[in-house]
């Protein structure tokens, strides 16, 4: 396992080293941020305190760049790998980034949450994009640990022959 996390961090230190200083990176501890959802719930990190947390933060005309990522962890949950308990998949979308207008991209998320079993929130500015130095116009998706440190983090498409690497060490972070 611990190979696989070194090999993990290595090639998302590559991948990652496009990012500046003051972004969020891998070893880092994530800010924390507070978004609504639909129905105008507001909730933080904190809402899923002591979960290994996905953060899959997209712009909506973006909304299927990861699905064969999203798709992989959904799997590993179906398939008992990933636990309620310990593991909570998000999705927030980057209102900021899309000509859309907020009551399709709503329709959109309740579809994407409702398939994956999730809350999608909402982002209208950009607030996190720009603190986490994320990129615009595309997805991110970002592993973060029970202690909201960075893990892993993709600005942009992950990789194919990255996903089962990254379905591992969520997987392995929840025992941590």
């Amino acid at each position: 396992m611990k190979k696989v996390f070194v090999v993990t961090v290595a090639v998302l230190l590559l991948f990652g080293g496009f990012a500046q200083a003051d972004d969020l990176q891998v070893g880092m501890k994530a800010p924390e941020w507070t978004f609504k959802d639909a129905d105008g719930v507001a909730f933080t990190m904190d809402s899923w305190a002591g979960k290994v947390l996905l953060v899959n933060y997209v712009d909506p005309d973006e909304s299927d760049l990861n699905e064969h990522f999203t798709e992989a962890m959904k799997k590993a949950k179906d398939d008992g790998l990933l636990k309620d308990e310990t593991y909570k998949g998000i999705g927030i979308a980057d209102c900021a980034a899309t000509w859309k207008p907020d009551f399709l991209i709503r329709a959109i998320a309740g579809d994407k949450a409702k398939k994956y079993k999730t809350i999608i929130l909402f982002d209208y500015d950009g607030t996190l994009r720009n603190a986490w130095g994320l990129k615009k116009d595309t997805a991110n998706a970002i592993i973060l640990d029970k202690n909201r440190v960075c893990r892993a983090i993709f600005r942009g498409r992950v990789p194919d022959d990255q996903v089962a690497s990254m379905v591992q060490l969520a997987i392995g972070l929840q025992g941590e």
